[in-house]
């Protein structure tokens, strides 16, 4: 994996900021779907395509890829957003996002679409296919890594627990966990809703590697999975702190945007945040 210089931050950035607005423009023009944990997903999805993945568009069924699992399916239009653009296909089908016939369904269906890797909805289970995928790159000599997206209200179940417990008694060094910190759920703050924390302390004591970041920043991303890659003896999980429904104002931190309708104007308010956000970043990398 390449170092990080500040011209590729500042694309990465940008890029990340181009998801977001194709998250507002696709889910407002489908009627539904789901908002905060894409826009703050943005930041690791570009970061993962973009700058960290050994992947080839042009090969979806390469067998050296590495493998990334949503296991909070209900993001996809994150997923959707960033394999347009990584030319999975064609970026104008993002617009038929929940529509009739359309490959881009309300969850990621693993034979519709190239570059899914994985069929997600009933959130706990992605964590147990990534082991799954994982052993079998074991098993198979293969240098692949497996990336397993996960939500933090997803490790309320015990599905998840178990697949914790699985690959930190197998050393699946060949899988990180990246866990979008977001502390949100559909119904409240997960605090409030089933407590999670000591977070950290739960995943050290079945044998994982913990890293702690800032889920918006790229060089912290990036430094995440490098350390990750380093990691020979133990699985590694990424707590990711972020901030649900990153970059609008009216979204961040609200829990009742996890889904939600847009009212009129809103879309139109939230893309206009994005376009100011987009000369933000503009003027930081001068």
């Amino acid at each position: 994996m390449e170092a990080l210089h500040e011209k590729k931050v500042k694309f990465l950035e940008e890029m990340a900021n181009r998801l977001r607005t194709d998250v507002i423009e696709i889910v407002s023009g489908a009627g539904s779907g789901h908002i905060a944990g894409p826009l703050d997903m943005a930041d690791i999805f570009a970061t993962l395509y973009f700058h960290v993945l050994t992947h080839d568009p042009k090969k979806p069924d390469w067998p050296d890829r590495d493998r990334v699992i949503l296991s909070n399916g209900h993001i996809c239009p994150i997923l959707y957003a960033t394999l347009a653009h990584a030319g999975y296909f064609p970026v104008d089908e993002l617009k038929t996002l929940r529509k009739l016939g359309t490959r881009l369904q309300g969850h990621p269906h693993r034979s519709a679409l190239p570059g899914v890797e994985s069929t997600s909805g009933p959130l706990g289970s992605g964590l147990s296919q990534a082991a799954g995928i994982a052993l079998a790159g074991r098993l198979d000599r293969k240098k692949y890594r497996t990336y397993c997206l996960m939500s933090d209200g997803e490790c309320q179940e015990g599905n998840t627990w178990e697949a914790v417990m699985f690959t930190g008694k197998n050393r699946l060094n060949n899988l990180t966990a990246i866990i979008d910190r977001n502390n949100i759920q559909i119904d409240g703050f997960t605090e409030d809703i089933m407590p999670l924390e000591p977070f950290r302390e739960k995943f050290e004591s079945f044998n994982w590697h913990v890293i702690e970041i800032n889920g918006h920043s790229p060089e912290a991303i990036v430094s995440a999975i490098a350390e990750a890659q380093a990691i020979y003896e133990k699985p590694t999980v990424i707590i990711a702190h972020t901030v649900a429904g990153r970059g609008v104002s009216f979204m961040e931190r609200d829990f009742t945007w996890h889904s939600k309708t847009f009212k009129p104007g809103e879309a139109e308010a939230a893309l206009g945040e994005l376009r100011t956000l987009q000369g933000k970043i503009e003027s930081e990398h001068q």
